[in-house]
């Protein structure tokens, strides 16, 4: 399809996906100068993002009683041979993996352990790099489900942080025709705001047969960026109606209480030489290799990978490839020695693809195992690029986690975590030193996501929102759908590792000679 059927697809359809006013859209007033921070004080930078991560847990501590259906719905489900189905789109599709990770892990001997399936839009591969096409469209979310083999005594939890994904509503609403029992959909922009404009979101959260939960924390650190404080929320939701299934309910807000204490008194100081190291490990054009193993693995995954969307950078290489542009960093399980393995490890399950012909070839197996996390990886890449790479450790210990990257270590002691906030406590430290290195690389402005790639409708929108704002400060007006054609007309020939909302407002001042 030509860039002009694609642009007019989408401007038939913009209103329900023009999302500005939504409170996840919106810039956090604790972090307007966060870029100048990330350059020129990273404690403060590094307190800022705590600030922001303890107001947001306060947020969602106040909605607890809101989990307490889902607490009990997982538990009937589960005592009566049912199964539990999690899905979502980019960052709440990673989570829903992460959460049936680690549903897996610590059942490992149990026949429970088969109970919890997660899925995300466009399959596992999208783990590494989301799929476009996939996101926009309800049935697809539908199918997906029915292809898993949802039942009628099955329950499904979908997430979605904005509470607009046609994905997740689509599957939310198959959900509810197939199973006897209600679907839950999960999201964080309050209701009045969802309502108002978005049909989609107004006929899910009015549907009966549905069960709403919503965990509104706030704006993100990063404006738009939910892959930070929305998916922290949904995931903790989420993860804590899973572990505390058959328990009381009251276990839940104690737990909530000592993680937030205990991030409270954590001392987070031990990532500024980390955040510089790393940092100058890229602007001198060298690699990372993020080394762990299958404990930790999907969490850091899902940082490293989402990184790739939110500012611009080379997603993941796959070794199917005939171009291979470098990824700053790439997972590494050095002690597995071929990719089927690894991954097996990385998810504690076969991986799940499938190819729809329809929509693309990207989302089956052989696409999949083109990502090679095992230690051949490590001489592949050396072949490829010919840059020297460097091994950030993140490992398990006795008391936590040990961090060793070159000259730099620490051991962060969160032994009185259960493995659910052991990762959810991994996951704040990584949002914070992945969003703080692209502040010192200027991947984005203010807080504000400059350097966004535009994957989906929702994506298109913020991009031209930003477009927008950056040529009023240049006193320049240009029409929505101007900036929409000239978008669809670039977007794919621009590179990855470039910035498509600051390309075309160059364009547009350079037509006007600024």
């Amino acid at each position: 399809m030509s860039y002009e059927n694609n642009v007019e697809e989408f401007l038939k359809v913009k209103n329900q996906f023009q999302l500005g006013n939504l409170l996840t859209e919106s810039p956090h007033p604790t972090t307007v100068d966060l870029s100048f921070l990330t350059q020129n004080d990273i404690p403060k930078s590094i307190q800022t993002f705590k600030k922001v991560d303890l107001m947001a847990l306060e947020m969602f501590k106040e909605r607890i009683p809101q989990l307490q259906k889902l607490h009990q719905a997982v538990h009937d489900t589960l005592s009566t041979g049912g199964n539990i189905y999690l899905g979502g789109c980019g960052a709440t599709g990673r989570l829903s993996l992460v959460c049936e990770f680690i549903w897996r892990w610590s059942h490992k001997s149990s026949p429970l352990k088969y109970r919890v399936i997660g899925f995300m839009a466009g399959g596992d591969v999208a783990l590494i790099a989301s799929i476009e096409k996939f996101e926009d469209f309800p049935e697809y979310g539908a199918r997906q489900l029915r292809e898993l083999g949802f039942g009628e005594n099955d329950l499904f939890i979908g997430s979605s942080e904005g509470g607009e994904t046609p994905f997740v509503i689509g599957a939310a609403e198959e959900a509810s025709k197939i199973s006897k029992r209600k679907p839950f959909f999960m999201y964080c922009n309050p209701d009045e705001l969802l309502t108002e404009n978005i049909i989609r979101s107004r006929q899910i959260i009015q549907n009966p047969a549905i069960e709403k939960i919503n965990l509104t924390v706030g704006p993100m650190a990063i404006t738009g960026s939910t892959r930070m404080q929305a998916s922290t929320a949904l995931m903790y939701g989420i993860g804590l109606c899973l572990v505390e299934h058959g328990k009381s309910f009251s276990n839940i807000e104690k737990r909530v209480l000592k993680f937030i204490k205990k991030l409270e008194t954590t001392p987070l100081s031990f990532l500024e030489s980390f955040i510089k190291k790393e940092s100058e490990i890229y602007q001198k054009g060298e690699l990372v290799f993020y080394d762990t193993t299958s404990e930790f693995g999907i969490t850091i995954l899902t940082d490293t990978t989402e990184r790739s969307p939110t500012f611009s950078l080379h997603p993941f290489e796959n070794k199917h490839d005939a171009k291979k542009n470098p990824s700053l960093c790439y997972l590494l399980f050095n002690s597995i020695d071929n990719a089927a393995n690894a991954w097996l490890d990385l998810l504690q399950r076969s991986p799940r693809t499938f190819h729809w012909t329809e929509v693309t070839d990207r989302t089956n197996q052989d696409r999949l195992m083109g990502f090679d996390f095992s230690r051949n990886i490590v001489e592949e890449r050396g072949l490829w690029h010919q840059k020297k790479s460097h091994f950030f450790s993140i490992l398990p210990n006795e008391k936590g986690i040990q961090f060793k990257l070159d000259d730099q270590a620490h051991e962060l002691d969160i032994s009185d975590l259960d493995f659910l906030e052991q990762h959810l406590f991994l996951k704040i430290i990584l949002n914070c030193l992945s969003t703080s290195i692209m502040g010192r690389m200027s991947r984005y402005d203010g807080n504000v996501m400059t350097w966004v790639r535009s994957s989906n409708y929702k994506l298109i929108d913020r991009t031209i929102r930003y477009i927008t704002m950056i040529l009023k400060q240049s006193h320049l007006e240009v029409p929505y759908n101007d900036i929409a054609r000239k978008i669809f007309e670039i977007k794919d020939k621009v590179p990855s590792d470039r910035p498509l909302v600051v390309e075309v407002a160059n364009y547009y001042k350079s037509q006007h000679k600024l």
